[in-house]
């Protein structure tokens, strides 16, 4: 599924341009679903916290049993070989990614030691720091792990979080406000979410019913760097309504103002671009570029 263009991908231990095929018909990764991926985003002529990304790839394949066979200092050597064909303007989309390639005896467990691995490279322009989006309520919710592969991004977890996309673009919003199993807010259909009210800055707390992601833990430290006060916490639609301002966070856009909640309308965007402009502050740092 290419979403950008200029694509460049490495398999079998070579770079190849273009989007080549990397699974076979029989691979378990496609009739049992057991492929996981992460993304990365280089854009200015950095990649902020790729090494975080890698690392987690790994440990999604094994949350869904899959054996990892990079290291991550061998597919960070591997990303920056293959970023060099692009200039410091480009923006692109890193995607390291794990499949099983046999099951086990009775096939639907993967088999240890039966691994494939491609890093696909796709360029794919950051969305305006200006954009906005809204959100309404589903009614799909986030998994627990003991239903689902909660600890791992995996591609099978994702029909469920398209259900609540196309559901809240048939009802007019742009992403979906989701619940956890007990009702209370998770994150949204494709990233983590943060409120803000009197000037503090809350998120749902990570109960494993959402990965909580690496560019969610930065803009946290960012924060609380700066001396914002950040609480992790239980959250309800409630809450939501009253916020004087919400935005999202993700590895994509970095961070995504949000201008509406079904009825609600967030007149205030100053602390959204406070944090991005924080968040551009560190990754152009040195500390950063030197990860």
């Amino acid at each position: 599924m290419a979403f950008g263009k200029n694509i460049r991908t490495f398999f079998e231990g070579k770079w190849h341009d273009g989007d080549v095929s990397v699974m076979r018909a029989a691979d378990h990764g496609i009739w049992q679903g057991s492929s996981v991926f992460d993304g990365a985003r280089w854009f200015d002529g950095i990649a902020p916290d790729l090494d975080r990304h890698l690392a987690r790839v790994n440990r999604s394949a094994e949350a869904l049993m899959i054996t990892p066979t990079m290291a991550v200092e061998d597919m960070l050597e591997i990303a920056r070989e293959g970023l060099r064909a692009y200039g410091p303007d480009h923006e692109v989309y890193i995607r390291p990614m794990y499949w099983a390639i046999d099951g086990s005896d009775l096939g639907v467990a993967p088999a240890e030691n039966s691994t494939g691995f491609a890093l696909c490279l796709e360029e794919v322009p950051m969305p305006p720091a200006t954009g906005q989006t809204t959100l309404t309520r589903t009614r799909f919710r986030r998994p627990v792990l003991e239903d689902a592969v909660c600890n791992a991004k995996a591609g099978c977890l994702y029909p469920n979080n398209a259900r609540m996309l196309v559901e809240a673009k048939q009802k007019g919003f742009g992403n979906a406000l989701v619940a956890d199993a007990m009702g209370n807010v998770a994150e949204t259909a494709t990233a983590n979410v943060f409120m803000v009210k009197d000037g503090a800055v809350f998120t749902p707390i990570a109960n494993g019913t959402f990965l909580s992601g690496i560019t969610r833990a930065r803009h946290i430290a960012n924060m609380r760097a700066e001396g914002i006060e950040v609480q992790e916490t239980v959250l309800t639609f409630a809450d939501f309504e009253a916020a004087d301002e919400v935005f999202l966070s993700g590895n994509f856009a970095k961070v995504t103002s949000v201008a509406r909640f079904d009825d609600t309308e967030y007149r205030s965007r100053a602390m959204t671009d406070r944090i991005r402009g924080l968040y551009m502050d560190w990754a152009h740092s040195a500390p950063a570029r030197a990860a």
